[in-house]
């Protein structure tokens, strides 16, 4: 006998139907989950914290993309933003900046009358549940309108109701600790800084910050990467320039360096590191343990920790913490999620995802399926839905949205029909859950 799982369709009654679905986040993967609904005539608002859309990947505009064009722009979008004229400029097999991507794609794309116009800026959501629900009540859960709490840049505190909920909000905001144990080093908040947030624009706006001084980059992924490639040449150009690497695991190598690999900027972040490595402009720390910060005189940084089971500890003037990225899973406290309990990723994608046995390349279509919550009508997307997984890339994202939308506007075919074609080779992290991906 042959069983069938059969998803229910999304409860949209009375009280639901006159009620906007809700996104988090203004990035890449909510504006696309916007242009989605806008095509299937679904009514949607877009709460976003920052004064601008894509306002995380403009903190890390300088850093280029691993992917082309053509893996970076959503279908849905692209013909939006084409029925109003619009082109790309650039050539569709080059990899662009995060800047570039902003100015081409992301800001007219939010410019579209039928989605500015759905944009709340400067609104932050601060917590998730059901009107006149906390997470224990479940009768008539499924009808009940989503409630979100939100702060507004002048303060103001409000809150909002929607059918439904996706949570496109990213995870950059949210970095993993220093600390190998996963809790912030004792003393953090004495050095605070002295410690600089993943993907500095080492030279550009953050040059002299930099120059002259000694910098420990802590992190075995792709954003480690790019800042220590960063601080390599800064040292070539910038006298008493001094750049560590400090990882905890033994291997100083995190990123491909595959000539196989179908993303050539992914692969040469790994040979570029190596030759900094190799040549003594970057020193490499391995094995190393952190478990306290203590501050210097005048303005430095020590790390206290161990290593291969001693005592040991690393001086500098600044810290880059390029340890990865984990969900802001603090604002969803009262909604009913089902999460994996290694990676918190949703717990049917965790597998897919898993960076010990998957890269960016080798991960299976999915969508709305894998995506559900106990709470239903409530999605995590994009970046955040990949939890603590360093392995996501943007096209992935999109046909999360796409068949997330589809099931929202009660579509069953056409949200369980997912297609993903992903560029192959090339592991973004393996091993060390310290080591940050970026970029797509």
């Amino acid at each position: 006998m042959t069983l069938l799982l059969i998803t229910p369709r999304p409860v949209v009654d009375d009280r639901l139907a006159t009620l906007p679905v809700l996104i988090i986040g203004a990035g890449p993967v909510g504006l696309a989950a916007a242009a989605n609904l806008v095509e299937r005539g679904v009514d949607f608002t877009i709460l976003e914290a920052g004064a601008e859309a894509a306002s995380s990947i403009r903190l890390w505009g300088h850093t280029r993309f691993f992917s082309p064009w053509r893996h970076l722009i959503d279908p849905a979008s692209r013909r939006l933003l084409e029925a109003s004229g619009w082109a790309l400029s650039a050539a569709e097999g080059r990899a662009p900046t995060g800047q570039e991507l902003v100015d081409e794609y992301l800001a007219p794309l939010a410019e579209l009358p039928e989605i500015g116009s759905r944009i709340q800026y400067g609104t932050k959501v601060v917590a998730v549940t059901r009107d006149g629900m906390d997470r224990t009540r479940t009768a008539g859960r499924a009808g009940a309108p989503f409630l979100l709490r939100v702060e507004h840049a002048d303060g103001r505190v409000e809150e909002i109701t929607g059918r439904a909920v996706i949570d496109a909000s990213g995870t950059y905001t949210t970095p993993n600790p220093l600390a190998s144990s996963g809790l912030p080093p004792l003393g953090a908040d004495k050095v605070r800084d002295r410690i600089i947030h993943a993907l500095p624009d080492v030279l550009g706006a953050d040059r002299a910050r930099f120059a002259g001084k000694h910098t420990v980059v802590v992190g075995a992924g792709h954003s480690a990467a790019n800042t220590l490639i960063g601080l390599g040449k800064l040292a070539r150009d910038e006298p008493r320039t001094r750049v560590t690497w400090l990882i905890r695991n033994p291997s100083a190598i995190r990123v491909s360096s595959s000539a196989d690999d179908e993303l050539p900027e992914r692969a040469k972040l790994g040979t570029r590191v190596e030759r900094f490595v190799a040549s003594g402009v970057v020193d490499v720390v391995d094995s190393f343990q952190i478990s306290r910060l203590e501050p210097t005189d005048p303005a430095g940084i020590r790390l206290v920790g161990t290593r291969r089971g001693e005592s040991a500890v690393v001086e500098a003037d600044l810290v880059v913490a390029a340890t990865g990225f984990r969900p802001d899973l603090d604002m969803l406290r009262e909604v009913r999620l089902e999460l994996d309990d290694i990676v918190e990723a949703p717990k049917r994608l965790a597998p897919l995802i898993d960076p010990n046995l998957h890269s960016c390349g080798t991960v299976s279509p999915h969508g709305f399926q894998e995506l559900k919550h106990p709470e239903q009508g409530f999605f995590i997307v994009g970046m955040k839905s990949y939890g603590r997984a360093p392995t996501f890339l943007l096209t992935t994202g999109y046909e999360q949205v796409r068949s997330v939308t589809a099931w929202l506007d009660g579509d069953l075919n056409a949200a369980s029909q997912v297609q993903l074609v992903l560029p192959a080779t090339g592991v973004c992290s393996t091993g060390d859950s310290s080591g940050g991906s970026c970029c797509s």
